[in-house]
Parts: structure tokens; sequence; C-alpha cells
């Protein structure tokens, strides 16, 4: 993983200075027991199948469809940086999609059930471009009936 410290001048520099929005830390709705929810996973870690196109840095290009019996071999992660270390994904795909993790809290009944279909971004788009994807992503969310995400950002 890079450090902040490790990182080249003016790479820190801007880095360091990049805004950061205020989030309250109270949540944004109540909800049913965890063990009664339909849970999706969202990541950030340009995860997409092996037959999909690679992400670019186009905004409506923001994210792919996962489907929930996907195995570890048919994932494919088209997020490139010098800055990023892909070595903990190449060893262990939970670190930035934990589908198998979920599914776990799904047989021990931590969560009520895994949903159908999950999604990954490609991490180094600006958010404020990310907006339509956004809403569309919610819509599919709630056409699956989900009522809980488990955000992974990478």
């Amino acid at each position: 993983m890079a450090r902040l410290n490790n990182l080249p001048e003016p790479l820190r520099s801007h880095i360091d200075k990049l805004p950061l929005p205020a989030i309250d830390s109270r949540s944004w709705v109540t909800g049913p027991p965890l063990n009664t929810r339909r849970v999706s996973l969202v990541s950030t870690a340009g995860l997409h199948l092996r037959g999909d196109r690679p992400f670019t840095l186009e905004p409506e290009d923001a994210y792919r469809v996962i489907p929930g019996d996907v195995g570890a071999n048919e994932l494919v992660m088209s997020h490139v940086s010098t800055n990023f270390d892909r070595s903990a994904y190449q060893q262990d795909i939970n670190v930035v999609f934990p589908l198998e993790r979920l599914r776990e809290l799904a047989l021990q009944k931590v969560v009520g059930s895994v949903a159908g279909l999950h999604y990954s971004f490609m991490g180094a788009l600006e958010p404020q471009t990310m907006k339509d994807s956004a809403c569309k992503l919610a819509r599919l969310l709630i056409e699956d009936g989900v009522d809980a995400v488990l955000l992974v950002p990478v």
C-alpha cells in the first residue's frame, strides 16, 4: 500500500490538498435489523468480468455489474495506477471485493441474504462526475430488493 509520506513531491502535496467532504457520522436512514437485510457490494476497485471491456476514465463508464455467483478467478482488475499496489488483491480478492465473506455472513444469519448482483466502480473518477451513474445504480439496487450496501473503497 502506498503511504503518503513515501510518495514523491509534488504528488504528495497534490494529494494532501485534495478537498474532502464533511460526512455526518449518523446513519442516513434507519431500517430493519441486519439479519433481515438483502446486502450488495459496491467496490471502487475497478473490477469486471474477464469478458467485459476494461474501464475507461469516462464518467458514463463508471461501473460494472458483477453477478453474485461469480468466482474470484472470473474477475479482472483494470484499475491502473503507478501508486496502486495490487499484491493484496492478487492474494485474496476479498480485500477489495469481500463477496466470499458476505456469503459466510449470510450462512451465519448475520445478514438476511446476499444480493444477486454487485457492482464495481473505477475508483479514479472524480466523484462529482458520477452522479448519473450513482442514480442509475441506486435504481438497480432497489429493483433487486437491496436494503443494505457494503461500500468497499479501494
